[in-house]
């Protein structure tokens, strides 16, 4: 191995050691998701640029973070997981680094957006059921789990309690906006995937 490993140029120890990264994080994310760990208990780290750190939901259910929001440590991981393997295999039959370099490039966000679409399907799934979010939701507490923009210019995503299970839905804001972790309340639905939020403002005894 360790004679494979010298043998080995530069490029290619640095492209084995990202693709054999990225796949035991990917191995082990998905492992938790489907354990359901997460959640209040589990890791979920919110970065400047809105990405999220998040292996599943704590009632079990699928969090579905990356389904809508590229800027995620997930999707870091499955594009270098594509790129990575990509190039790897195919070093040997593309003679051009430049081409070899853009196919991986492509197969990576190819995978990003698989896996995307993928959590928005069963995100999807997660919030059929059969709850009537429009009867539902409103006046449900929960918290803020990806920074919702102010003034309705972007959607959040927030997770809050209808009928004793924890449920993530898109969410907007008509004031300034609302930081991750943040107690928000329901107060109008937009859609059945998007509701209107305001915050909670704890009192002060």
């Amino acid at each position: 191995m360790i004679a494979w490993w010298n043998s080995l140029s530069t490029v290619m120890q640095v492209l084995w050691a990202i693709t054999l990264s990225a796949s035991l994080i990917f191995v082990i994310q998905t492992v938790l998701t489907f354990l359901g760990v997460g959640g209040e208990g589990g890791v979920d780290t919110d970065m400047d640029m809105g990405g999220d750190v998040d292996l599943g939901g704590g009632d079990g259910t699928f969090d579905a973070d990356p389904s809508m929001n590229l800027l995620t440590f997930r999707n870091f991981v499955n594009f270098c997981l594509g790129f990575g393997w990509t190039a790897i295999l195919m070093r040997d039959k593309v003679n051009s680094d430049f081409l070899l370099m853009f196919l991986a490039v492509i197969v990576g966000v190819a995978l990003v957006a698989a896996v995307m679409w993928l959590f928005k399907w069963l995100s999807g799934m997660q919030q059929s059921g059969n709850i009537d979010v429009h009867t539902a939701a409103i006046g449900c507490e929960g918290k803020v789990y990806l920074t919702i923009p102010g003034e309705r210019k972007g959607e959040g995503k927030i997770q809050i309690t209808i009928n004793n299970s924890v449920r993530e839905y898109d969410a907007l804001c008509e004031g300034d906006s609302i930081q991750t972790g943040t107690p928000i309340k329901v107060v109008g639905v937009v859609n059945d995937h998007t509701l209107l939020v305001e915050e909670v403002t704890p009192t002060i005894i």
